[in-house]
């Protein structure tokens, strides 16, 4: 293994193949598929039982992804696709839609898809590989960072470890698609170019808004003149695709995005189930608490804005600044826990994947951020209906994560005696930053 200071391209100045640079996230997929698919089919056997064991949160997706390709727009948002998302969630899932009908596989209702669904041999492999965007993401973001083979390794096995909660066991790939685009955006941003940076915000917000959170941080950091293009770019693709679902069907649109109801009989109710407005059907309405987390994301927007103001890069961002960035999103993300009525064990992955790829470049955060996200992933699986006996410890872990992925502030080196010193206040670049003679672009 090499274990160089994140230098992906050859001695004599070339650059390794895409697939050699991303080869733990390209195994991590490959792994997780395999392992995700025998334990859904062979798993169930060890506790007695045949069926499969499946994400039952999958099908409603893509029944209405099935729709859509259908142009069926009237019925995205009703029974029984139970979608709460933008039309993003559907749209990834369409390239599987376009397999399983000329292959005829069936696809029927959640509740009713047999014990053992053919559908599942390719919709199960398919979500595990568009979810996997957020593992090159995050091994991109450690590349940049200048992080070694090791830690790449290691950020890699534990992303994919707490990313088997979101796909193989609930079936939400559209949250990884869009935490793995709000990633690529913040990188885009760090190396000056906000333009890309906008449209990737843009589709992670079209697929799974819960990338609000940190569009409050994206435009603290965005150079002012800059702004107003970066803000209609990312708000275009979220605000067309839910114009066209509206117009189709404007009471089943508004009322899905809007209300963003949950089952407290299902899921895990937290002390603000007490607040929750309540729905028919024993539902709760998610949305009001959700607005809260936005306006305390709002907060964080403003503690990045005023650092920002104190030393805004000039250019690409150096390593500190991407580290303490990534930070500030992953807390923004950490918020949503919060503030939920009710929540599931998924809904605690995002800040996780974030402070993550935060940590990358020291192994006294990344080892220790890395155990806590894992033990933290499978610990959120017990089914405890409480509202304080689940919700508390779950929080509890997630604040140790971002606390052991904190970035620490840089000290300068000190002086080494006549001949050798330098002066106290400068910085030495980080590994995989590169230094700027000055006036260089």
């Amino acid at each position: 293994m090499d274990t160089g200071r994140g230098n992906s391209g050859r001695q004599g100045g070339g650059r390794a193949p895409w697939p050699a640079r991303r080869l733990f996230p390209l195994l991590a997929t490959v792994i997780m598929a395999a392992a995700g698919m025998a334990g859904t089919i062979w798993g169930p056997r060890l506790y007695g039982k045949t069926a499969w064991a499946l994400p039952d949160d999958l099908w409603g997706t893509l029944i209405a992804a099935q729709r859509l390709a259908h142009l069926d727009l009237a019925g995205l948002y009703t029974w029984p696709t139970q979608l709460v998302s933008l039309p993003g969630a559907a749209i990834i899932l369409v390239p599987a839609i376009a397999v399983i009908g000329p292959a005829g596989l069936q696809l029927t209702v959640p509740h009713a898809h047999g014990p053992y669904p053919s559908v599942w041999l390719f919709a199960g492999p398919y979500q595990v590989a568009i979810s996997a965007v957020v593992l090159f993401a995050a091994d991109a973001i450690a590349e940049r960072l200048g992080a070694t083979r090791p830690k790449r390794f290691w950020l890699s096995a534990a992303s994919a470890t707490a990313l088997w909660s979101v796909t193989v066991r609930w079936g939400h790939p559209e949250d990884a698609v869009a935490i793995g685009l709000l990633l690529y955006a913040i990188l885009a941003l760090a190396d000056a170019k906000p333009g890309r940076s906008a449209w990737l915000t843009g589709a992670a917000v079209a697929i799974q808004p819960l990338v609000l959170l940190a569009f409050p941080l994206l435009a603290a950091v965005v150079e002012p003149r800059r702004l107003p293009g970066f803000l209609a770019r990312a708000a275009a693709p979220g605000a067309l695709l839910l114009a066209i679902a509206a117009a189709a069907n404007w009471p089943a649109t508004i009322h899905a995005v809007t209300s963003q109801p949950n089952y407290p009989a299902i899921n895990h109710p937290t002390p603000w189930i007490y607040l929750a407005p309540r729905i028919a059907d024993g539902q709760v309405a998610a949305g009001p608490g959700r607005i809260l987390a936005i306006v305390a994301a709002l907060g964080c927007a403003l503690v990045v804005a005023r650092r920002w103001r104190v030393a805004r890069p000039a250019g690409r961002w150096d390593g500190q600044a991407l580290t303490e960035f990534l930070w500030w999103t992953a807390v923004a993300l950490a918020i949503r826990s919060a503030f939920e009525p009710v929540m599931v064990a998924y809904y605690l992955w995002p800040p996780l994947a974030v402070a993550l790829a935060a940590a990358a470049r020291d192994w006294s955060r990344l080892l220790p951020a890395g155990c806590a996200a894992v033990g933290l992933t499978f610990f959120s699986q017990v089914k405890w209906h409480d509202p304080w006996a689940w919700w508390t410890p779950m929080v509890a872990g997630l604040a140790l994560t971002l606390f052991f992925a904190r970035p620490r502030a840089r000290r300068p080196r000190r002086s080494r005696g006549p001949g050798r010193s330098r002066p106290a206040s400068q910085v030495l670049p980080e590994p995989g930053e590169q230094l700027a003679a000055d006036g260089a672009p």
